[in-house]
């Protein structure tokens, strides 16, 4: 299964360091929601592409004979992992946004 969407909660807890409290629906309070939620996807991508980016020297190194095949393996499983974790958390957004646009207004 996918462990990197766990890592979802420590961004949200780090980016969060104002948050005095938790509201009784379970939202932060002292923070603006729609920012830190813009926030912690722009993080959440921008960690995805440094991954991917990450893999992709590796294999490049490993080419070159300066990295063996044990580190390749892994930057491209983590690689792998966390763009599993991006499409799901895309996919997520999009059925969401969907669902709210066929509401009755």
């Amino acid at each position: 299964m996918i462990s990197g969407v766990g890592a979802v909660n420590q961004i949200l807890s780090k980016d969060a360091g104002s948050v005095t409290g938790m509201s009784p629906t379970g939202a932060p309070t002292g923070i603006d929601a729609g920012q830190s939620f813009a926030a912690m996807v722009s993080d959440v991508a921008d960690r995805t592409i440094g991954t991917l980016q990450n893999a992709e020297q590796v294999s490049v190194k490993a080419l070159q004979g300066d990295a063996d095949m044990r580190q390749v393996a892994d930057a491209v499983m983590n690689a792998e992992q966390s763009l599993q974790a991006a499409v799901a958390i895309r996919d997520k957004i999009v059925t969401a946004y969907l669902e709210i646009s066929r509401m009755a207004i």
